[in-house]
């Protein structure tokens, strides 16, 4: 099994994790991407083909970058050629790879892969409109569609388009390194502390944690610790710096330390207001696994998908239509036997909901492989989620 994969960027930090997903669900792997502003994992770098360099929140030289890229491609066409599965994360990577499909791999299934619905996605603007257009024609040519969250099949893909790909539900869970601890020590509070980790791109979090130190000083400590997005934080020390009681690490740099946060902390922050009413309600988050399988007990919003999420599990702690006054009270009330009541919900969460295991790996890249088989001889369009492996609670429709 061979697979070619197209990304926009092979520094983001979840690539590593998708390779290894394919590695061990048998597939050999080779990926052609752009880089940006970190290099690849080492892990990936020997698999890696660089199509040149693009910038964040540069979408016009995106696209020409994608449009230079495609004459690079012409000595590689045995290896695209030789591929069972072409795979594609996000829209721009998606009109490179039926490019290339098309020159070099017809035989091969194409599928799709969106982590995230951008807001130009979204957007009445005639841009938007056009994406749009270009998404649906493309998806037509695809035999496959791979999300991270059911939402953005129910709430985006399908009203859009009257048929849709095989579509496969693939969670942003963990590729466990260790056995899950759910007896983490952590100090009693208070003072209780929250965790805000991963990638930083709302504002509204951080105005809400702040207000929270200042109505609840001693009571509540907040750790930050990731990579701030550079256009809502331009300057991550002018924006963390100076608020008492929150302390800003920085970056992390690699999934045992990631843990080692998680397991320092009573609470995660899992609330995203950056992109309101489309992805952030849409998204399941890394942090949403993590933060369970580490023992922190998340802090979420009702009625999104993350919400949805825990409430389904009969875990975390979900804030209603005031969540800014909602937090400041839970938290002034928070004893620990109430938190010692929230610990045991996440601990009763079975580990299968939360981490990616072989057998998982191996469902997907056989279905994966399935599609390339069946061009020939069958029509794979459905309009149900398939996930990679039957999960705890299954997805809602």
């Amino acid at each position: 099994m061979k697979i070619s994969y197209f990304v926009h960027d092979f520094g983001h930090p979840d690539l590593a994790r998708r390779f290894e997903m394919l590695r061990q669900g048998g597939a050999a792997t080779t990926i052609f991407g752009f880089h940006r502003a970190r290099s690849a994992d080492p892990g990936v770098a020997g698999a890696v083909v660089d199509l040149g360099q693009t910038r964040d929140a540069r979408f016009a030289q995106r696209v020409w970058a994608v449009a230079r890229a495609i004459p690079r491609l012409r000595p590689w066409a045995k290896t695209l050629a030789q591929s069972d599965v072409i795979l594609a994360r996000n829209l721009e990577m998606l009109v490179l790879a039926t490019i290339a499909r098309r020159l070099y791999a017809p035989h091969a299934a194409l599928v799709y892969e969106c982590l995230d619905i951008h807001r130009f996605m979204l957007s009445r603007h005639w841009l938007g409109a056009a994406l749009r257009a270009v998404e649906r024609a493309l998806l037509k040519g695809c035999q496959g569609l791979m999300v991270s969250s059911p939402a953005f099949v129910r709430e985006y893909f399908a009203p859009a388009n009257r048929t849709l790909p095989k579509t496969f539900l693939v969670e942003n869970k963990v590729f466990l390194t260790e056995e899950r601890s759910n007896h983490t020590v952590r100090a009693a509070g208070p003072p209780w502390r929250i965790g805000w980790f991963g990638v930083l791109r709302c504002r509204r979090s951080l105005d809400m944690l702040s207000e929270l130190l200042r109505s609840a000083p001693q009571t509540v400590e907040v750790i930050v610790a990731g990579l701030p997005a550079a256009g809502v934080f331009p300057d991550a020390a002018q924006a963390f710096g100076g608020i008492p009681g929150l302390t800003f690490l920085g970056s992390f740099k690699d999934e045992a330390e990631l843990a080692r946060l998680f397991r320092s902390v009573h609470f995660a922050w899992a609330i995203d207001y950056y992109e309101a009413g489309g992805n952030s309600n849409w998204l399941l988050p890394n942090r949403l696994y993590r933060s369970i399988l580490y023992g922190a007990v998340p802090l979420a919003l009702a009625g999104v998908e993350t919400g949805q999420w825990l409430a389904d599990h009969h875990a975390g702690l979900l804030l209603g239509e005031r969540p800014e006054t909602q937090l400041i009270d839970l938290m002034q009330s928070m004893t620990p036997v109430t938190y010692a009541t929230a610990g045991a919900a996440i601990d009763r969460i079975p580990t299968s909901a939360l981490v990616t295991d072989t057998a998982e790996c191996r469902t997907l890249v056989r279905s994966l492989g399935e599609l390339g088989r069946g061009l020939a001889g069958r029509d794979d369009r459905s309009e149900g989620i398939e996930a990679a492996k039957p999960s705890a609670a299954p997805p809602r429709t």
